[in-house]
């Protein structure tokens, strides 16, 4: 029997559409202000056919979803969870402005006794397109 917050198989969601004032206040927070993300006219060019968002804010996106996993599984008296970050993250399709992305966090392992959950996180469109994946590590430590 397990002691542990989460279990394997379990799954969380979020969804959010993709403004341009998000777009806008992310690169202005980062810097990143690569004509990819802000200059519609050199964009409507490109294969994209507009301009994208930051693979780094769809990684925001992903955390949002692994804070409803650790919302799910409560703070111990114990123990909190903290991230030690996404593996093998690849965006693989651009996300326009104005999709509606879908982050599924499906946790896939748990190692009791590192304390360590893991979970395949995807990112879709709305048409169902896979635009982005990673691996999320979360660690377990004593408050």
């Amino acid at each position: 029997m397990s002691d542990f917050y989460l279990t394997v198989g379990q799954s969380f969601s979020f969804s959010k559409t993709v403004g341009e004032t998000d777009v806008y206040m992310f690169a202005g927070i980062t810097g990143d202000l690569s004509p990819n993300h802000v200059d519609e006219e050199v964009m409507r060019r490109s294969p994209y056919g507009g301009r994208i968002a930051h693979g780094a804010l769809l990684i925001g996106y992903m955390s949002a979803c692994s804070t409803k996993a650790c919302e799910a599984a409560g703070r111990g008296d114990s123990e909190m969870p903290v991230s030690l970050g996404c593996d093998r993250v690849r965006f693989l399709a651009g996300v326009r402005i104005g999709d509606t992305v879908t982050v599924t966090y499906r946790i896939v392992r748990i190692d009791e006794e590192r304390r360590r959950s893991s979970a395949e996180v995807e990112i879709r469109t709305q048409s169902g397109e896979l635009a982005a994946v990673a691996t999320h590590i979360m660690k377990w430590v004593s408050a």
